[in-house]
């Protein structure tokens, strides 16, 4: 049995790698994301949009408040952090088997890698157009 995942997210929808991915780290194997601006988000991008600027307003310039990033790869990870119970050992622990890389690292190059993809539909927004509009 492989205890390491490496998914191809090119052409995927994030929310279905994010769950499929939390599942197998929860398994106990580790998880490598690659391409991960490459990755579809449904619905239309101004809504898309507006809704990732509401999370980024709600840190202000506070210290404390919920830290948002704008790079695709840890959009991906705090997607995946949602699905798991991040705060107890178990999610904790998974959480930390995975990684999220926007592009494919060289120990990945050669390795084999499993596509997340789907139908298309009409309309679909990247994340790497959501992050640069953050």
């Amino acid at each position: 049995m492989k205890k390491e995942i490496i998914i191809n997210a090119q052409g995927g929808i994030l929310g279905r790698i994010a769950a499929f991915s939390a599942k197998q780290a929860l398994l106990g194997k580790k998880v490598i994301i690659v391409n991960c601006n490459e990755i579809l988000i449904t619905g239309e991008k101004n809504k898309v949009k507006e809704k990732y600027l509401v999370l980024r307003k709600k840190g202000g310039t506070s210290i404390k408040g919920p830290r948002i990033s704008k790079m695709p790869e840890k959009i991906m990870k705090r997607t995946i952090r949602g699905m798991l119970s991040h705060k107890q050992g178990r999610g904790s622990d998974a959480f930390n088997r995975i990684r999220c890389y926007n592009t494919c690292p060289a120990e990945c190059e050669h390795a084999e890698k499993i596509e997340m993809k789907r139908p298309a539909k009409t309309k679909l927004t990247k994340l790497l157009d959501v992050s640069r509009e953050l």
